[in-house]
């Protein structure tokens, strides 16, 4: 059965959902980017739900300043507090629960690893969010990565229809002559108060287990490969451009979710 209730968070009032269940391990849903806690087309309330018939409850919420929640929105960046009383709002509305899993997409992702620590027992990061702007929300439109220039030029070089199109004169040459050079570039060196370097640093002294997961034709997830080091905690992949894992990819997400609640 799903709970609507609210809880405090210096001064504001955060709305918040809950799906019981009877487990002891719970599962935290931080939302990214302005998105309300029902998440995409309801993607994050339909996800609460597959898990919470698997027998686990699930705590979603909005953030201050974002949907039914009071207060300003300070983004991911300042959303340390609003993840530290969500915790112990679910904690409160779910006295049974000894362990929490927290979950983020995109700059949720980022948030639950900038924020550490938390009193949370294990996290799954999702496409997390390196784009490092100046007061930007991670659902503002950015550059491709150079990772997904290279795989857009490699992918018209396999294509017949695209070579023909070169030999008919179809192609600007100066533009794909731009963009081949993309391929031989080396990765870029993050600067050391750059938002890939502190998510490098968090991830080097995470107290808790992580699992990141990765879409691997999302540009947000390629920006991540490209700026971060090698993550020092298990990364699984889904060949998929999907960013929010909509569609078929939404059950591959929710058995990487209850792998970890298990």
């Amino acid at each position: 059965m799903r709970h609507q209730l609210s809880f405090g968070c210096e001064g504001a009032t955060l709305a918040a959902s809950l799906d019981e269940a009877p487990g002891a391990t719970g599962l935290l849903i931080v939302s990214g980017g302005n998105e309300v806690r029902s998440g995409a087309h309801r993607g994050m309330a339909m996800l609460a739900q597959r898990i919470a018939g698997e027998g686990y409850p699930v705590f979603r919420f909005d953030r201050r300043g974002v949907g039914d929640s009071t207060g300003e929105n300070g983004g991911y960046a300042n959303s340390g507090p609003d993840v530290a009383a969500a915790i112990a709002a679910f904690r409160a509305a779910a006295p049974h629960v000894t362990r929490i899993v927290a979950f983020g997409n995109c700059d949720a992702a980022s948030a639950l690893l900038l924020h550490q620590p938390l009193p949370i027992d294990a996290l799954l990061l999702a496409n997390p969010w390196t784009y490092d702007e100046s007061g930007a929300e991670a659902d503002e439109p950015v550059l491709p990565p150079a990772a997904a220039i290279r795989a857009r030029y490699l992918s018209r070089l396999k294509d017949p229809k695209s070579l023909l199109r070169l030999l008919r004169g179809e192609i600007d040459i100066r533009k794909l002559l731009r963009g081949l050079s993309a391929l031989g570039k080396a990765k870029p060196v993050s600067l050391p108060g750059s938002l890939p370097a502190r998510l490098d640093r968090a991830m080097a002294t995470l107290v808790c287990p992580a699992t990141i997961l990765l879409a691997t034709g999302d540009r947000t997830a390629q920006a991540f490969v490209e700026s971060c080091k090698q993550p020092p905690v298990a990364v699984e992949r889904l060949d998929s451009p999907s960013h929010s894992f909509a569609g078929r990819d939404a059950e591959w997400l929710a058995a990487r979710i209850l792998e970890r609640l298990g």
